[in-house]
């Protein structure tokens, strides 16, 4: 189980000081605040080899003789492991056949599950997708289509800017602290989240609209949800369509989803982009086995390859090049790349991965023939220490490959 923080720790750990109160946010969030459902499609779902028919039958133990380090790099199973993580789901592909699916705390596989950041990722391929098709233009001001945006950080950056976490900002004139608006944004999103006598803004529009640049775009990374609300804002003006309805259009009904995903609604009605985002482990395993085979599943191209091959490659150089994760030490080295919102190991099979703050990961690694989905309602502190997954996923494809 995950260590407690201390008392003094409760505000940086947003009130998630228990496993338990997590777990009913990550699997409950539609039943908190208004949300809006991402249609599967008409057709039915797409085989995935391997699946039990039944959560009962899920395969477990095929990988249960493994070690793997630890937070304090001892040697640990993975039923230890998915223990410190406080995991709920973990379900591993590879080369295309559900070799380990395995539930956890009363969690079911037809249960959409919160995926937290990890929703960045999708919504970065879906602006690939679309600028690929020549509909968005990665150099253009984000102004230009949300005129509304002008005079802030993120109406004067571009959109190539916003898929990199290339903004720095302030907002309301507050010195930036990430923790701190992180709290005040998901306050923004669920009204019962704003403290006594709160005369902040009412929906992320009017949020975005307080945010002044306090540095030129493109010099630092800055992980900061404000970059993806005006990024889903400025594909909302493109398309006419809602975020919601978008993906579903360019992914989720093409990839044959067992089951709807859904995006939770600030006041206005705007989806939270940046991370009210659910749906099943194995739907979003489809999806990250769809990227595996370079953008096509069930005989036809899903994704351009041209999109999915880059996601890797695509990588710039400069201020999205050596990145650390956000819940990383400040001491820690900065080995990781940053590309269309997607996190980007630099090992040598060319894994990629999507990223949640509870432990949400879909890791992909064409080179080890993987993709891995792993679902935690993790507490957020640092007091509690981060579980290395990562490196564990890598260990588990070595074996696998042999």
């Amino acid at each position: 189980m995950a260590g407690m923080p201390s008392l003094a720790d409760l505000v940086w750990a947003r009130g998630y000081t228990d496993p338990v109160r997590a777990r009913c946010h990550t699997t409950s969030g539609r039943e908190l605040v208004p949300s809006r459902r991402v249609w599967r499609g008409a057709g039915g779902p797409s085989p995935l080899p391997g699946a039990s028919p039944t959560p009962e039958q899920a395969t477990v133990g095929a990988l249960d003789g493994l070690t793997f380090a630890g937070p304090h790099q001892q040697p640990v199973t993975l039923p230890e492991l998915l223990g410190l993580a406080e995991s709920d789901a973990l379900l591993v592909l590879h080369r295309g056949r559900l070799v380990h699916e395995q539930y956890l705390h009363g969690y079911e596989p037809h249960v959409p599950h919160f995926n937290a950041s990890a929703a960045k990722s999708y919504l970065g391929l879906v602006a690939a997708v679309l600028a690929h098709e020549g509909q968005l233009d990665r150099g253009a001001q984000v102004a230009k289509y949300v005129p509304e945006l002008a005079g802030t950080a993120f109406g004067d950056a571009q959109v190539d800017h916003l898929l990199h976490m290339g903004t720095s900002m302030s907002y309301a004139g507050r010195p930036y602290d990430k923790a701190l608006e992180a709290q005040r944004y998901f306050a923004v999103v669920a009204p019962r989240l704003r403290p006594y006598g709160y005369s902040g803004p009412d929906s992320i529009r009017e949020h975005l609209a307080t945010a002044r640049a306090t540095g030129a775009p493109g010099v630092e990374f800055r992980y900061e949800n404000g970059n993806v609300e005006a990024l889903a804002e400025v594909l909302r003006r493109v398309t006419g369509v809602t975020t919601s309805e978008l993906l579903s259009e360019v992914l989720w009904s093409r990839i044959g989803a067992e089951e709807d995903a859904y995006y939770l609604l600030d006041p206005e009605g705007a989806e939270a982009a940046c991370g009210g985002f659910s749906a099943t482990a194995r739907d979003v395993a489809r999806l990250g086995e769809m990227l595996r085979c370079g953008g096509a599943a069930g005989g036809r191209q899903i994704v351009p390859e041209a999109v999915a091959s880059t996601v890797v490659s695509g990588a710039p150089d400069g201020y999205a090049r050596r990145v650390r994760f956000p819940a990383a030490p400040p001491d820690s080295p900065a080995s990781l790349s940053y590309h269309d919102l997607w996190w980007i190991p630099n090992d040598p099979y060319g894994s990629f991965l999507a990223s949640g703050i509870h432990g949400q990961r879909l890791f992909v690694s064409p080179g080890l023939d993987l993709v891995i989905v792993h679902y935690a309602s993790q507490v957020v502190s640092p007091a509690v220490p981060q579980v290395p997954l990562v490196q564990a996923f890598l260990a588990i494809g070595r074996h696998l490959g042999g």
